[in-house]
């Protein structure tokens, strides 16, 4: 009888992480249009980016006819109700990431993390704990890799979650941390979370002080990937994995399950191409494919010019008219998209975005105009140059009553 190895259950509608290479969850390249392209180019799933509880929770779930998307937003005060707006915490397009968005869950306590993951489980495929993120505005609050010096709390947290939403939403509960200092540690943490009822676990292989640009450290990656298979989870490696194929090859080498790309898919989400489809394309295609998604759910514009600052080279001539665009049609001018420009005002105008360019434009004209003006107070105020005295016709010892003035004073020379 041939062995089959032991597994955690995947609930009805959640996901198995097991021979899959997925978007990792970033604060800015994990937003929707990110998200889009990662899967119109390959990847099995995404993760949404670091959401953090509090600001989940008191937010409104609503439906966004325009671009079909479902978003979860919490009103922002105005002055009055005319001028008041709402903030988009989080968005899906429950058409196009139905049964592959996995949520990424930012906090520090059992309960608020229960109390937020209930207002997104009906719409994802699982929800994940933050226990890497190194960053202060996460580890300030005890969250993310915050969470991998408490160990007894990150496995409440996790506890709290397979308890409650498990049953009632028959998703999946994951966890992504980070390599602790030695094998030792990291071995009984991850032992600790494996007991714990997840479906998933993702590591990073980087301890929490090093930076992206620091190499990955994989030493400790088979150690942590057969204490997953033992418990029945699924293990996904993270760091440096640049394409999906090289992705595949790195799970398979070092005994985990899948693989997960965070900035080689931020530079260029094509990296989800597998060889035989033609590998990653030049960012040309791929910038203009981001570009009409945006439009498509009418992203923020920040967030727009951001990664399109990822994925243009510095060196290229549209770099510095991209990053002084101001609205969508100046990105398309800037990449030379004229086939794009109408619809790019189109949006433009429905965002509001001419009239804040219109503002800007008015501001700078006045600013000019004031510089000019002081510029010419300030000549105007300016003394005069010195002009020379003026020498008596003769040298005489009568007296002179008066002597006339020359028409055209004569400045000394400095």
């Amino acid at each position: 009888m041939a062995f089959s190895p032991k597994r955690v259950p995947i609930p009805r509608r959640g996901v198995d992480y097991r021979g899959r290479v997925v978007l990792a969850p970033m604060v800015r390249a994990g937003e929707l249009p990110s998200r889009l392209l990662a899967l119109r180019y390959g990847a099995d799933l995404v993760w949404g980016p670091e959401t953090v509880d509090r600001a989940l929770i008191g937010t409104e779930r609503r439906h966004n006819s325009a671009t079909k998307t479902v978003e979860w937003v919490k009103p922002k005060p105005g002055t009055d109700a005319s001028t008041a707006c709402d903030n988009v915490i989080f968005t899906t397009h429950p058409d196009l990431e139905e049964n592959k968005l996995v949520f990424q869950i930012g906090t520090s306590d059992p309960e608020r993390a229960v109390q937020a993951a209930r207002l997104v489980a009906a719409d994802v495929a699982g929800i994940d704990v933050n226990a890497g993120c190194p960053k202060p505005f996460s580890t300030s609050g005890g969250m993310g890799a915050a969470l991998l010096r408490e160990p007894d709390k990150l496995c409440a947290i996790l506890e709290a979650l397979v308890k409650e939403i498990v049953p009632e939403f028959e998703i999946g509960i994951s966890v992504k941390i980070r390599i602790l200092e030695t094998p030792v540690e990291t071995e009984a943490l991850v032992r600790k979370l494996c007991a714990t009822g997840i479906t998933g676990l993702t590591v990073h292989c980087r301890t929490t002080p090093m930076r992206p640009r620091e190499r990955a450290i994989r030493g400790q990656l088979r150690m942590i990937a057969d204490i997953c298979r033992e418990a029945g989870v699924a293990c996904l490696m993270n760091g440096d994995v640049v394409t999906k194929d090289e992705g595949l090859q790195l799970a398979k080498e070092f005994g985990a399950d899948g693989a997960m790309i965070a900035i080689a898919a931020e530079k260029n989400p094509s990296c989800f191409r597998s060889a035989s489809q033609g590998g990653p394309l030049p960012w040309r295609p791929v910038t203009e494919q981001y570009v009409q998604t945006c439009m498509d759910v009418r992203n923020r514009i920040q967030n727009t010019k951001y990664l399109l600052a990822q994925m243009v080279p510095g060196k290229e001539k549209e770099y510095r008219s991209l990053v002084q665009s101001k609205c969508y049609k100046d990105v398309c001018t800037a990449l030379g998209w004229e086939h794009m420009v109408e619809r790019a005002e189109e949006l433009d105008s429905i965002l509001k975005l001419d009239q804040r360019t219109a503002g800007r434009q008015k501001k700078e004209i006045k600013r000019k105009a004031e510089t000019q003006d002081a510029s010419s107070d300030g000549q105007a105020k300016r003394p005069k140059a010195a002009t020379a005295p003026v020498p008596p016709p003769t040298i005489s010892s009568e007296p002179v009553a008066q002597v006339e003035q020359p028409q055209a004073p004569v400045s000394l020379a400095t």
